[in-house]
């Protein structure tokens, strides 16, 4: 029953030290050193193997080690192969993290002192109340739930939508194409957290920065190709969009002249805003073993139907 890890190899021996105190029952290879191929029943891996399914024929669950599967080419993984992708606290931890300095960020005008710290100009802006600021989250998964419940603390007005419909505290909820509209219409700040799926890729065009208030923000750290670049460029410069922070771009890394480098309301990170750790990440995956084992729903096992 062994585990095979194929990912960053730093990461893997922090994986191999933790699988060897915690389940050294568990026999746990990095790859490429697979040992017996019949052997290996799960793989944990950011991209699996070219011809996983041939190379390891027992093989029957692949877990992402990112909140993602977007990655991977499901079309090359048979149906009885079950895909789980990592939900664990370190993941939203630090996108709670990231979201709200980047909310933060937009709301106190760092964008403007920034500018004017490069001029040598002192000058003060008026402090916006947050009350006075709508945050809005696309995506109200396990990472939008926790960075609204974060933001609300702050004071924001604060909505998320979704294809389906959720009920939070707190939080004006919407659901459904229907609802759009109206949810981008009341959003001074829009944070992209959707999986990237056939309905999500270029989601972000000109059409929906229309929809938001004139001077909107915007924040993707959820996929690159969810935007059309182009028309996110135009928002800016015509004013529609009046910031955006992005943690993920297409492709990544952006070529060196690509104009979002240069942009002077444009800010970018390489796909940073939050990562996967090896503590919690091995007690997840340890516990989605014993639930396979035991005949139990695996936490974070996607529907194929839906891309996630």
């Amino acid at each position: 029953m062994t585990l095979l890890y194929k990912a960053d190899p730093e990461r893997g021996k922090q994986w191999a030290r933790l699988f060897a105190q915690k389940a050294p029952e568990i026999p746990f290879r990095l790859w490429p050193d697979i040992g017996d191929p019949a052997s290996v029943r799960y793989l944990a891996a950011w991209q699996p193997p070219e011809y996983s399914v041939r190379t390891l024929p027992n093989l029957e669950v692949i877990f992402s080690v990112g909140a993602g599967i977007d990655q991977f080419d499901l079309s090359g993984v048979p149906p009885h192969i079950a895909v789980v992708r990592m939900i664990e606290p370190g993941i939203v931890e630090g996108m709670v993290e990231y979201v709200t300095q980047a909310v933060l960020t937009i709301h106190r005008d760092l964008f403007d002192y920034a500018l004017q710290q490069r001029q040598r100009a002192w000058r003060e802006m008026p402090v916006r109340a947050a009350s006075s600021r709508r945050v809005g989250v696309l995506g109200l998964g396990m990472l939008g739930s926790a960075v609204l419940e974060r933001l609300r603390l702050f004071g924001f007005p604060c909505a998320g939508w979704s294809r389906s419909a959720h009920q939070l505290e707190g939080i004006e909820c919407y659901a459904g194409v229907e609802s759009l509209d109206a949810f981008l219409a009341r959003t001074d700040v829009l944070i992209c957290l959707l999986p990237l799926t056939g309905a999500t890729r270029g989601l972000l065009d000109k059409r929906l920065f229309g929809k938001l208030p004139m001077g909107a923000s915007f924040i993707n750290a959820g996929r690159g190709p969810q935007v059309n670049q182009q028309d996110m460029l135009d928002a800016l410069d015509r004013g529609r969009l009046q910031n955006a922070i992005l943690d993920v771009t297409d492709p990544e890394p952006l070529p060196e002249s690509h104009p979002f480098w240069t942009h002077p309301r444009v800010r970018i990170t390489p796909h940073i805003a939050s990562a996967t750790r090896p503590e919690t990440a091995v007690d997840v995956v340890l516990d989605n073993i014993r639930r396979h084992r035991d005949g139990l729903p695996m936490i974070g096992e996607i529907d194929r139907s839906r891309g996630y």
